[in-house]
């Protein structure tokens, strides 16, 4: 097998139109006083591979159009919706009333590992992710419907907070297309 590579234009992929427009996975993704524009742009462009439904952005958070968030989305700012929202407490505690279950990802008491997490099929969910020092402020990991953990083995105590994104978006998304 020769396994040759795929050309951009053999990779079927959806217009920014077709995107829009497209069924999204029941998943919002909130960045919490995220610092990094580059972290904010990949966390842009893994929600377009997994048509993620929004991005909220809280805080410090920084908003697009900016050059070095484009740099890493890709264009995805185009295509996956997003709002700025200064309180993110009060945005958890909204999508709550709304039946959005509210999950923080961090390191807490309690958190449930995240292989071991199985969402409920017809249930949408928000996934928090935090500052790249000092990660989801405790108000918003108090106030979530639980805590996700990602399993690590290594020396180190975190993962850069678009590799955190890039990992729980797809371990929920690949559980949630098997539910279909």
């Amino acid at each position: 097998m020769e396994n040759r590579k795929l050309k951009n234009s053999e990779l079927d992929r959806k217009s920014t139109e077709e995107f829009k427009s497209a069924r999204k996975t029941p998943v919002i993704v909130i960045l919490d006083n995220v610092r990094s524009l580059n972290n904010i742009g990949s966390v842009f462009r893994t929600a377009d591979a997994f048509l993620i439904e929004k991005i909220y952005l809280c805080g410090i958070t920084a908003t697009p159009p900016h050059k070095d968030i484009h740099k890493t989305a890709l264009g995805a700012t185009e295509t996956v919706a997003w709002e700025f929202r200064e309180d993110v407490l009060e945005l958890v505690k909204e999508l709550q009333q709304q039946d959005v279950k509210v999950y923080s990802v961090e390191q807490a008491e309690g958190a449930e590992f995240l292989d071991a997490f199985t969402p409920q099929k017809g249930q949408k969910y928000a996934l928090v992710f935090g500052n790249e020092v000092k990660g989801v402020q405790q108000k918003v990991v108090s106030t979530s419907n639980g805590v996700l953990e990602i399993p690590q083995l290594g020396s180190k105590h975190s993962l850069n907070i678009a590799v955190s994104a890039g990992v729980v978006m797809w371990d929920v998304f690949s559980k949630m297309k098997l539910l279909k």
